[in-house]
Protein backbone atom coordinates (compact mmCIF):
# COMPACT_ATOMS: atom_id res chain seq x y z
CA UNK A 1 0.00 0.00 0.00
CA UNK A 2 1.22 3.23 -0.85
CA UNK A 3 -1.06 5.64 0.10
CA UNK A 4 -3.43 8.58 -0.92
CA UNK A 5 -2.44 10.42 -4.01
CA UNK A 6 -0.09 7.47 -5.54
CA UNK A 7 0.29 7.54 -8.83
CA UNK A 8 -1.54 4.17 -10.63
CA UNK A 9 -0.05 2.52 -14.12
CA UNK A 10 -2.75 3.28 -16.50
CA UNK A 11 -2.72 0.57 -18.87
CA UNK A 12 -4.93 -0.79 -21.67
CA UNK A 13 -8.54 -2.55 -22.17
CA UNK A 14 -10.29 0.81 -23.64
CA UNK A 15 -12.52 -0.94 -25.18
CA UNK A 16 -13.81 -3.05 -22.99
CA UNK A 17 -13.53 -0.77 -20.38
CA UNK A 18 -15.98 1.80 -22.42
CA UNK A 19 -18.11 -0.72 -23.22
CA UNK A 20 -18.85 -1.13 -19.56
CA UNK A 21 -19.15 2.35 -18.75
CA UNK A 22 -21.24 2.97 -21.82
CA UNK A 23 -24.12 0.57 -21.63
CA UNK A 24 -26.05 2.44 -18.56
CA UNK A 25 -25.29 5.72 -20.70
CA UNK A 26 -27.40 4.09 -23.63
CA UNK A 27 -29.98 2.62 -21.42
CA UNK A 28 -30.82 6.45 -20.55
CA UNK A 29 -30.72 7.07 -23.99
CA UNK A 30 -27.99 9.49 -23.80
CA UNK A 31 -27.28 10.97 -27.93
CA UNK A 32 -25.28 8.73 -29.73
CA UNK A 33 -22.69 11.19 -30.82
CA UNK A 34 -21.86 12.12 -26.65
CA UNK A 35 -21.22 8.58 -26.17
CA UNK A 36 -18.87 8.11 -29.34
CA UNK A 37 -17.21 11.47 -28.56
CA UNK A 38 -16.28 9.82 -24.73
CA UNK A 39 -15.24 6.28 -26.14
CA UNK A 40 -12.73 8.15 -28.74
CA UNK A 41 -11.58 10.05 -25.46
CA UNK A 42 -11.15 7.59 -23.46
CA UNK A 43 -12.45 9.11 -21.07
CA UNK A 44 -14.94 5.95 -19.86
CA UNK A 45 -11.97 4.01 -19.35
CA UNK A 46 -10.40 6.14 -17.12
CA UNK A 47 -13.34 6.71 -15.07
CA UNK A 48 -13.83 3.08 -14.93
CA UNK A 49 -10.44 2.85 -13.45
CA UNK A 50 -11.49 5.57 -10.64
CA UNK A 51 -14.76 3.81 -9.33
CA UNK A 52 -13.21 0.47 -9.55
CA UNK A 53 -10.34 1.55 -7.57
CA UNK A 54 -12.63 3.67 -5.01
CA UNK A 55 -14.84 0.71 -4.86
CA UNK A 56 -11.70 -1.61 -3.68
CA UNK A 57 -10.65 0.58 -1.20
CA UNK A 58 -14.79 0.86 -0.04
CA UNK A 59 -15.44 -2.79 -0.02
CA UNK A 60 -12.05 -3.41 1.52
CA UNK A 61 -12.66 -1.25 4.16
CA UNK A 62 -16.06 -2.67 5.38
CA UNK A 63 -13.89 -5.84 5.86
CA UNK A 64 -10.93 -4.68 7.57
CA UNK A 65 -13.88 -2.98 9.91
CA UNK A 66 -15.06 -6.17 10.44
CA UNK A 67 -12.23 -7.28 11.97
CA UNK A 68 -12.97 -4.95 14.73
CA UNK A 69 -15.66 -7.94 15.78
CA UNK A 70 -12.85 -10.38 15.29
CA UNK A 71 -11.14 -8.73 18.11
CA UNK A 72 -13.65 -7.72 20.27
CA UNK A 73 -14.64 -11.60 20.03
CA UNK A 74 -11.53 -12.95 20.49
CA UNK A 75 -10.81 -10.94 23.36
CA UNK A 76 -13.90 -11.75 25.09
CA UNK A 77 -12.92 -15.25 24.73
CA UNK A 78 -9.45 -14.88 25.80
CA UNK A 79 -10.22 -13.53 29.56
CA UNK A 80 -12.15 -14.96 32.50
CA UNK A 81 -16.09 -14.28 32.92
CA UNK A 82 -15.69 -11.05 35.16
CA UNK A 83 -13.89 -9.22 32.38
CA UNK A 84 -16.06 -9.71 28.81
CA UNK A 85 -17.91 -7.03 29.00
CA UNK A 86 -15.17 -4.48 29.68
CA UNK A 87 -13.35 -5.85 26.79
CA UNK A 88 -16.42 -5.53 24.50
CA UNK A 89 -16.52 -1.86 25.95
CA UNK A 90 -12.87 -0.81 25.14
CA UNK A 91 -13.42 -1.94 21.75
CA UNK A 92 -16.74 -0.51 20.90
CA UNK A 93 -15.20 3.20 22.48
CA UNK A 94 -11.24 2.66 21.34
CA UNK A 95 -12.56 1.92 17.45
CA UNK A 96 -14.62 5.46 17.97
CA UNK A 97 -11.84 7.27 19.31
CA UNK A 98 -9.34 6.03 17.25
CA UNK A 99 -11.53 7.38 13.86
CA UNK A 100 -12.18 10.93 15.39
CA UNK A 101 -8.65 11.12 16.41
CA UNK A 102 -7.76 10.15 12.77
CA UNK A 103 -10.31 12.57 11.08
CA UNK A 104 -8.99 15.13 13.68
CA UNK A 105 -4.93 15.04 13.55
CA UNK A 106 -3.63 11.61 12.31
CA UNK A 107 -4.91 11.81 8.10
CA UNK A 108 -3.27 14.85 7.70
CA UNK A 109 -0.34 13.72 9.44
CA UNK A 110 0.20 10.78 7.64
CA UNK A 111 -0.95 11.77 4.34
CA UNK A 112 0.50 15.83 3.87
CA UNK A 113 1.04 15.90 0.43
CA UNK A 114 3.72 18.86 -0.26
CA UNK A 115 2.75 20.31 3.30
CA UNK A 116 5.41 18.64 5.38
CA UNK A 117 6.19 20.17 8.51
CA UNK A 118 9.66 18.07 8.93
CA UNK A 119 10.34 17.03 5.43
CA UNK A 120 9.76 13.51 5.29
CA UNK A 121 9.74 13.00 9.28
CA UNK A 122 6.81 14.99 10.19
CA UNK A 123 3.45 16.13 8.12
CA UNK A 124 1.05 18.68 7.93
CA UNK A 125 -1.89 19.46 10.96
CA UNK A 126 -5.35 19.80 9.85
CA UNK A 127 -8.74 18.04 9.52
CA UNK A 128 -9.31 15.57 7.11
CA UNK A 129 -11.73 17.07 4.29
CA UNK A 130 -13.62 14.74 1.60
CA UNK A 131 -14.61 15.78 -2.03
CA UNK A 132 -17.26 17.99 -2.66
CA UNK A 133 -21.20 16.59 -3.00
CA UNK A 134 -22.01 15.11 -6.62
CA UNK A 135 -18.15 15.43 -7.53
CA UNK A 136 -17.90 15.88 -11.23
CA UNK A 137 -15.49 13.69 -13.21
CA UNK A 138 -13.62 16.94 -14.73
CA UNK A 139 -13.22 18.09 -11.13
CA UNK A 140 -11.67 14.60 -9.77
CA UNK A 141 -8.37 13.18 -10.10
CA UNK A 142 -8.85 10.55 -12.16
CA UNK A 143 -5.07 9.20 -11.39
CA UNK A 144 -6.45 7.15 -8.08
CA UNK A 145 -9.42 6.95 -6.22
CA UNK A 146 -11.84 9.28 -4.21
CA UNK A 147 -10.36 11.28 -1.16
CA UNK A 148 -13.63 9.68 0.61
CA UNK A 149 -12.80 6.17 0.30
CA UNK A 150 -9.32 6.44 0.87
CA UNK A 151 -9.63 8.01 3.84
CA UNK A 152 -12.58 5.04 4.68
CA UNK A 153 -10.16 2.50 3.90
CA UNK A 154 -6.84 4.19 5.82
CA UNK A 155 -8.80 4.72 9.11
CA UNK A 156 -9.58 0.82 9.54
CA UNK A 157 -5.92 0.52 9.72
CA UNK A 158 -5.38 3.24 12.29
CA UNK A 159 -7.95 1.29 14.45
CA UNK A 160 -6.37 -2.09 14.13
CA UNK A 161 -2.88 -0.42 15.58
CA UNK A 162 -5.40 0.32 18.36
CA UNK A 163 -6.71 -2.95 18.64
CA UNK A 164 -3.96 -4.84 19.17
CA UNK A 165 -2.83 -2.87 22.24
CA UNK A 166 -6.30 -3.75 24.33
CA UNK A 167 -6.12 -7.59 24.69
CA UNK A 168 -2.81 -7.67 25.73
CA UNK A 169 -3.12 -5.28 28.95
CA UNK A 170 -6.77 -6.88 29.20
CA UNK A 171 -8.17 -7.85 33.17
CA UNK A 172 -5.76 -5.25 34.79
CA UNK A 173 -6.25 -1.66 32.99
CA UNK A 174 -8.94 1.01 33.93
CA UNK A 175 -10.70 1.88 31.19
CA UNK A 176 -9.88 6.03 30.98
CA UNK A 177 -6.25 5.90 30.77
CA UNK A 178 -6.32 3.05 28.04
CA UNK A 179 -8.94 5.38 25.90
CA UNK A 180 -6.33 8.10 26.41
CA UNK A 181 -3.22 6.13 25.36
CA UNK A 182 -5.76 5.28 22.20
CA UNK A 183 -5.67 8.90 21.07
CA UNK A 184 -2.43 9.92 21.65
CA UNK A 185 -1.19 6.19 19.70
CA UNK A 186 -4.04 7.01 17.14
CA UNK A 187 -3.76 10.88 16.37
CA UNK A 188 -0.23 10.95 16.21
CA UNK A 189 2.13 7.80 17.21
CA UNK A 190 0.66 5.83 14.48
CA UNK A 191 0.16 8.67 11.73
CA UNK A 192 3.69 10.28 12.29
CA UNK A 193 5.60 6.39 11.99
CA UNK A 194 2.77 5.44 9.29
CA UNK A 195 3.81 8.69 7.21
CA UNK A 196 7.64 7.50 6.87
CA UNK A 197 6.48 5.28 4.58
CA UNK A 198 3.29 5.12 3.08
CA UNK A 199 2.77 9.39 3.05
CA UNK A 200 6.29 9.60 0.99
CA UNK A 201 8.65 10.00 3.87
CA UNK A 202 11.99 9.42 4.67
CA UNK A 203 11.77 5.09 5.11
CA UNK A 204 10.00 5.50 1.70
CA UNK A 205 12.54 7.76 0.41
CA UNK A 206 15.10 4.67 0.87
CA UNK A 207 13.17 1.99 -0.60
CA UNK A 208 11.61 0.61 2.58
CA UNK A 209 8.78 -2.16 1.34
CA UNK A 210 5.55 -3.16 3.55
CA UNK A 211 2.95 -4.08 1.52
CA UNK A 212 0.26 -4.01 4.19
CA UNK A 213 1.87 -2.94 7.20
CA UNK A 214 3.81 -6.26 9.30
CA UNK A 215 5.40 -3.18 10.51
CA UNK A 216 3.27 -0.04 9.67
CA UNK A 217 0.47 -1.66 11.37
CA UNK A 218 1.28 -4.35 13.24
CA UNK A 219 4.19 -4.10 14.85
CA UNK A 220 3.29 -0.44 15.69
CA UNK A 221 0.65 -2.07 18.12
CA UNK A 222 2.60 -4.95 19.49
CA UNK A 223 5.35 -2.02 20.00
CA UNK A 224 2.50 -0.01 22.45
CA UNK A 225 1.30 -3.26 24.05
CA UNK A 226 4.97 -4.15 24.71
CA UNK A 227 5.31 -0.84 26.62
CA UNK A 228 2.30 -0.93 28.69
CA UNK A 229 2.28 -4.37 29.63
CA UNK A 230 6.12 -3.74 31.33
CA UNK A 231 4.85 -0.84 33.47
CA UNK A 232 1.66 -2.41 34.00
CA UNK A 233 2.96 -5.49 35.66
CA UNK A 234 1.28 -8.94 35.95
CA UNK A 235 -2.70 -9.90 36.82
CA UNK A 236 -2.57 -10.90 40.61
CA UNK A 237 -1.98 -14.18 40.39
CA UNK A 238 -0.43 -14.96 37.23
CA UNK A 239 2.92 -15.87 38.38
CA UNK A 240 3.65 -18.01 41.46
CA UNK A 241 6.18 -16.69 44.19
CA UNK A 242 8.82 -19.41 42.86
CA UNK A 243 8.31 -18.10 39.23
CA UNK A 244 5.97 -20.41 37.53
CA UNK A 245 3.42 -19.81 36.01
CA UNK A 246 0.37 -19.97 36.51
CA UNK A 247 -2.66 -20.53 33.68
CA UNK A 248 -5.25 -18.60 34.09
CA UNK A 249 -7.56 -19.87 31.31
CA UNK A 250 -10.03 -17.78 28.88
CA UNK A 251 -13.63 -17.83 29.26
CA UNK A 252 -14.89 -19.17 26.23
CA UNK A 253 -13.04 -21.36 23.25
CA UNK A 254 -15.89 -20.79 20.99
CA UNK A 255 -15.79 -16.85 20.96
CA UNK A 256 -12.03 -16.76 20.34
CA UNK A 257 -12.37 -19.44 17.88
CA UNK A 258 -14.94 -16.89 15.98
CA UNK A 259 -12.60 -14.22 16.68
CA UNK A 260 -9.73 -15.30 14.54
CA UNK A 261 -11.86 -16.67 11.84
CA UNK A 262 -13.60 -13.07 11.64
CA UNK A 263 -9.97 -11.43 11.74
CA UNK A 264 -9.19 -14.02 8.97
CA UNK A 265 -11.77 -12.77 6.84
CA UNK A 266 -11.08 -9.61 7.27
CA UNK A 267 -7.46 -9.67 6.48
CA UNK A 268 -8.71 -10.74 2.93
CA UNK A 269 -9.56 -6.84 3.16
CA UNK A 270 -6.35 -5.69 5.03
CA UNK A 271 -3.70 -7.00 2.23
CA UNK A 272 -6.21 -7.74 -0.90
CA UNK A 273 -7.42 -3.70 -1.28
CA UNK A 274 -3.86 -2.98 -0.06
CA UNK A 275 -3.12 -2.92 -3.92
CA UNK A 276 -5.62 0.10 -4.02
CA UNK A 277 -6.63 -0.36 -7.77
CA UNK A 278 -8.62 -3.23 -9.35
CA UNK A 279 -8.57 -1.03 -12.89
CA UNK A 280 -6.58 -3.04 -14.40
CA UNK A 281 -6.23 -6.58 -15.88
CA UNK A 282 -2.90 -6.61 -14.31
CA UNK A 283 -4.47 -5.27 -11.28
CA UNK A 284 -7.27 -7.28 -10.13
CA UNK A 285 -5.14 -10.17 -11.15
CA UNK A 286 -2.67 -9.19 -8.27
CA UNK A 287 -5.56 -8.49 -5.72
CA UNK A 288 -6.58 -12.20 -6.42
CA UNK A 289 -3.15 -13.13 -5.81
CA UNK A 290 -2.35 -11.34 -2.84
CA UNK A 291 -5.92 -12.82 -1.23
CA UNK A 292 -4.40 -16.25 -2.00
CA UNK A 293 -1.28 -15.63 -0.59
CA UNK A 294 -3.10 -14.41 2.31
CA UNK A 295 -5.20 -17.68 3.03
CA UNK A 296 -1.76 -19.16 2.21
CA UNK A 297 0.03 -17.28 5.11
CA UNK A 298 -3.10 -18.37 7.93
CA UNK A 299 -3.13 -21.92 7.00
CA UNK A 300 0.95 -22.28 7.58
CA UNK A 301 0.85 -20.52 10.67
CA UNK A 302 -2.01 -22.53 12.23
CA UNK A 303 -0.88 -25.82 11.42
CA UNK A 304 2.80 -24.90 12.21
CA UNK A 305 1.85 -24.16 15.65
CA UNK A 306 -0.66 -27.25 15.87
CA UNK A 307 2.20 -29.38 14.81
CA UNK A 308 5.12 -27.58 17.00
CA UNK A 309 2.60 -27.72 20.19
CA UNK A 310 1.92 -31.85 19.88
CA UNK A 311 5.88 -32.26 19.79
CA UNK A 312 6.81 -29.92 22.33
CA UNK A 313 3.93 -30.19 24.85
CA UNK A 314 1.80 -33.55 23.95
CA UNK A 315 -1.22 -31.85 23.06
CA UNK A 316 -2.20 -29.48 20.46
CA UNK A 317 -3.39 -26.49 22.02
CA UNK A 318 -6.01 -24.20 20.80
CA UNK A 319 -4.76 -20.79 22.04
CA UNK A 320 -1.76 -21.64 20.08
CA UNK A 321 -3.23 -22.83 16.91
CA UNK A 322 -5.84 -19.81 17.15
CA UNK A 323 -2.53 -17.06 17.27
CA UNK A 324 -0.46 -19.64 14.93
CA UNK A 325 -3.04 -18.37 12.20
CA UNK A 326 -3.02 -14.49 13.17
CA UNK A 327 0.60 -14.51 13.23
CA UNK A 328 1.05 -16.09 9.40
CA UNK A 329 -1.55 -13.71 8.65
CA UNK A 330 0.82 -11.25 10.19
CA UNK A 331 3.72 -12.42 8.66
CA UNK A 332 2.58 -12.63 5.07
CA UNK A 333 1.69 -8.93 5.56
CA UNK A 334 4.53 -7.33 4.51
CA UNK A 335 4.92 -8.49 0.90
CA UNK A 336 1.89 -10.79 -0.11
CA UNK A 337 2.02 -10.46 -4.19
CA UNK A 338 5.34 -11.21 -4.66
CA UNK A 339 5.70 -15.02 -3.29
CA UNK A 340 3.98 -18.18 -4.43
CA UNK A 341 1.72 -20.24 -2.90
CA UNK A 342 4.30 -22.96 -1.09
CA UNK A 343 6.47 -19.92 -0.32
CA UNK A 344 4.14 -17.74 1.26
CA UNK A 345 2.87 -20.99 3.46
CA UNK A 346 6.20 -21.39 4.87
CA UNK A 347 6.51 -17.25 5.72
CA UNK A 348 3.52 -18.09 7.85
CA UNK A 349 4.55 -21.14 8.87
CA UNK A 350 7.61 -19.53 10.63
CA UNK A 351 5.21 -16.78 12.10
CA UNK A 352 3.05 -19.90 13.63
CA UNK A 353 6.61 -21.23 15.04
CA UNK A 354 7.48 -17.86 16.70
CA UNK A 355 4.29 -17.80 18.56
CA UNK A 356 4.79 -21.22 20.25
CA UNK A 357 8.31 -20.31 21.51
CA UNK A 358 7.76 -16.79 21.98
CA UNK A 359 4.81 -17.03 24.29
CA UNK A 360 6.91 -18.86 26.74
CA UNK A 361 9.46 -16.51 26.58
CA UNK A 362 7.47 -13.67 27.61
CA UNK A 363 5.99 -15.50 30.66
CA UNK A 364 9.84 -16.29 31.70
CA UNK A 365 10.47 -12.49 31.56
CA UNK A 366 7.31 -11.48 33.11
CA UNK A 367 5.65 -9.93 30.77
CA UNK A 368 1.82 -10.80 31.14
CA UNK A 369 0.27 -11.09 27.43
CA UNK A 370 -3.66 -11.99 28.05
CA UNK A 371 -4.16 -12.50 24.40
CA UNK A 372 0.14 -13.24 23.00
CA UNK A 373 -0.49 -9.69 21.19
CA UNK A 374 3.15 -9.37 21.48
CA UNK A 375 4.23 -12.43 19.84
CA UNK A 376 1.66 -12.10 17.05
CA UNK A 377 1.48 -8.76 15.97
CA UNK A 378 5.21 -7.76 17.06
CA UNK A 379 7.58 -10.27 16.57
CA UNK A 380 5.51 -11.90 13.68
CA UNK A 381 5.36 -8.62 12.09
CA UNK A 382 9.01 -8.16 12.55
CA UNK A 383 9.46 -11.97 10.90
CA UNK A 384 7.03 -10.67 7.77
CA UNK A 385 9.44 -6.98 7.04
CA UNK A 386 12.61 -8.90 6.86
CA UNK A 387 10.84 -11.91 4.40
CA UNK A 388 10.34 -9.22 2.25
CA UNK A 389 13.69 -10.09 1.21
CA UNK A 390 12.89 -13.54 0.12
CA UNK A 391 10.45 -13.10 -2.26
CA UNK A 392 10.87 -8.98 -3.28
CA UNK A 393 13.94 -8.50 -5.72
CA UNK A 394 13.85 -4.93 -4.75
CA UNK A 395 14.04 -5.23 -1.04
CA UNK A 396 17.06 -4.32 0.78
CA UNK A 397 17.63 -6.07 4.20
CA UNK A 398 19.68 -3.57 5.45
CA UNK A 399 16.93 -0.99 4.46
CA UNK A 400 14.31 -3.46 6.15
CA UNK A 401 16.17 -3.71 9.28
CA UNK A 402 16.82 -0.11 9.64
CA UNK A 403 13.28 0.66 9.13
CA UNK A 404 11.87 -2.28 12.19
CA UNK A 405 14.49 -0.35 13.78
CA UNK A 406 13.21 3.17 13.49
CA UNK A 407 9.85 2.31 13.44
CA UNK A 408 10.46 0.35 17.34
CA UNK A 409 12.43 2.64 18.71
CA UNK A 410 9.81 5.67 18.43
CA UNK A 411 6.89 3.56 19.28
CA UNK A 412 8.04 2.04 22.07
CA UNK A 413 9.95 4.83 23.56
CA UNK A 414 6.61 7.44 22.77
CA UNK A 415 4.00 4.95 24.18
CA UNK A 416 6.33 3.91 27.34
CA UNK A 417 6.45 7.72 28.04
CA UNK A 418 3.18 8.00 27.86
CA UNK A 419 2.23 4.85 29.58
CA UNK A 420 4.13 6.14 32.63
CA UNK A 421 2.48 10.14 32.47
CA UNK A 422 -0.52 8.01 32.50
CA UNK A 423 0.88 5.96 35.52
CA UNK A 424 1.46 9.25 37.45
CA UNK A 425 -1.31 10.76 36.78
CA UNK A 426 -4.47 9.01 36.78
CA UNK A 427 -2.62 5.66 37.98
CA UNK A 428 -3.34 2.65 34.99
CA UNK A 429 -4.19 -0.37 37.04
CA UNK A 430 -8.02 -0.56 39.14
CA UNK A 431 -7.47 -1.24 43.01
CA UNK A 432 -6.66 -4.89 44.12
CA UNK A 433 -10.30 -5.46 45.08
CA UNK A 434 -12.11 -4.62 41.99
CA UNK A 435 -9.56 -6.50 40.02
CA UNK A 436 -10.30 -9.46 41.92
CA UNK A 437 -13.78 -8.55 41.89
CA UNK A 438 -13.82 -8.03 38.04
CA UNK A 439 -14.03 -4.85 35.63
CA UNK A 440 -17.48 -6.25 34.19
CA UNK A 441 -18.80 -4.99 38.00
CA UNK A 442 -16.31 -2.53 39.31
CA UNK A 443 -16.28 -0.26 35.65
CA UNK A 444 -19.03 -1.12 33.36
CA UNK A 445 -21.92 -2.25 35.49
CA UNK A 446 -22.81 -4.59 33.12
CA UNK A 447 -21.79 -8.30 33.73
CA UNK A 448 -21.82 -10.57 30.41
CA UNK A 449 -22.51 -13.37 32.47
CA UNK A 450 -24.51 -12.10 35.03
CA UNK A 451 -26.31 -16.24 35.70
CA UNK A 452 -22.75 -18.03 35.94
CA UNK A 453 -22.36 -16.82 39.66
Amino acid sequence: MTGFKTPLKIAGGVALASLLLALPVLAQDAPAEEVVEAVVAGEPAIQTQFILNSFLMLFGGILVFWMAAGFAMLEAGFVRTKNVSMQLLKNITMYSLACFAYYLVGYMIMYPGDGWIIDGIFGAIGIAVLEPVGLTAEAADLTYATVSSDFFFQVMFCATAASIVSGALAERIKLLPFLVFVAVLTALIYPIQASWKWGGGFLDQMGFLDFAGSTVVHSVGGWAALAGALLLGARKGKYNPDGTVRAIPGSNMPLAVLGMFILWMGWYGFNGASQLAMGTVGDIADVGRVMANTNAGAIGGALAAAVLSAIIYKKVDLTFVINGALAGLVSITAEPLTPGLGTATLIGAVGGAIVVFTVPLLDRFKIDDVVGAVPVHLFAGIWGTIAVVFTNPDANLGVQLLAILAVGVFVFVISLVVWAILKATMGLRPTAEDEELGLDVAEVGVEAYPEFK
